[in-house]
């Protein structure tokens, strides 16, 4: 068994990344044309890391005309319900706007 960790709890642990990963990369958030669909992959976040983590997530702000590049990384900040923030790095995996969740990680 190991110890606590002391300070603030990490809710995101790896298995949460992968999970995250496999769930957003299978809906492939079709790309209107170059641009990844702002709502989907907001709506997607929200309830893939609902599922992870158990925790209600209040809102997902992801930017809006996000370029389908792939290779390119960005950011969405996460707002859970008790009002924390956090971001979350995405990158675009393919031409198909399939995403895969790099990072998630308190807002600084």
């Amino acid at each position: 068994m190991h110890p606590a960790p002391s300070g603030r709890k990490n809710r995101f642990r790896p298995r949460v990344f992968v999970l995250s990963t496999l769930l957003l990369g299978a809906l492939a958030l079709y790309g209107c044309g170059t641009v990844v669909s702002q709502e989907k992959l907001q709506d997607t976040i929200q309830a893939s890391l609902e599922s992870s983590i158990h925790e209600k997530i209040k809102e997902v702000e992801c930017p809006s005309d996000q370029p389908v590049d792939p290779g390119a990384t960005f950011t969405c900040s996460v707002i859970l319900s008790d009002d924390r923030r956090e971001i979350a790095t995405l990158e675009i995996r393919n031409e198909d706007a399939d995403i895969s969740m790099l990072d998630i990680k308190p807002e600084k």
